[in-house]
């Protein structure tokens, strides 16, 4: 059996973690990435690039395949070049609108022979609760725009930024 998954991963976490072994235990696993301009356009813009995304899913033991998705919200050319038996996502998005955010139907899923399959969500992490704990704990991203190098800073007492990072002062 091939399974499809598709998403962002954006900072890749214990729940994409369990979802990918979950889809394991049914068949062959090929995610399916999108795209950082597609994310963008439907939730926000991600914060690892998709040649990083790519990097991370490739090394995930539960995947066997990562392909792009370039057809932003018409998923099928990247489903049709997986050919699943299996769609698979986690059950907090079910329903019409998960279809329409794929760009298919349940007849155009039906006509091809591939199946809707929710897996349980891990409760209590996400990207988005990522982004929320990293700001809970006083965190802040700077940039050098002349060499494109991050510096995360904590703007606590007792903390300095170098040119390495920050450190305890």
């Amino acid at each position: 059996m091939r399974i499809y998954v598709g998403g962002t991963f954006d900072l890749f976490h214990g729940g994409h973690v369990r979802l990918l072994k979950r889809a394991s235990r049914l068949g062959e696993v090929w995610v399916s990435l999108n795209t950082d301009e597609f994310a963008t356009q439907y939730k926000r813009k991600p914060i690892l690039s998709l040649n990083e995304r790519l990097e991370v899913v490739s090394a995930c033991e539960f995947v066997s395949q990562v392909v792009v998705n370039e057809g932003g919200a018409d998923s099928k050319p990247a489903i049709l070049k997986v050919d699943p038996d299996y769609i698979v996502h986690g059950d907090d998005w079910v329903g019409d609108s998960f279809l329409e955010q794929l760009g298919v139907t349940n007849d155009w899923l039906h006509m091809q022979g591939i199946g809707l399959v929710f897996l349980p969500y891990t409760d209590g992490i996400s990207s988005g609760e990522i982004e929320r704990r990293v700001r809970e704990h006083g965190y802040v991203v700077t940039g050098n725009a002349a060499t494109n190098i991050v510096y995360p800073t904590f703007t606590g007492e007792g903390w300095k930024v170098t040119s390495g990072g920050w450190e305890a002062s």
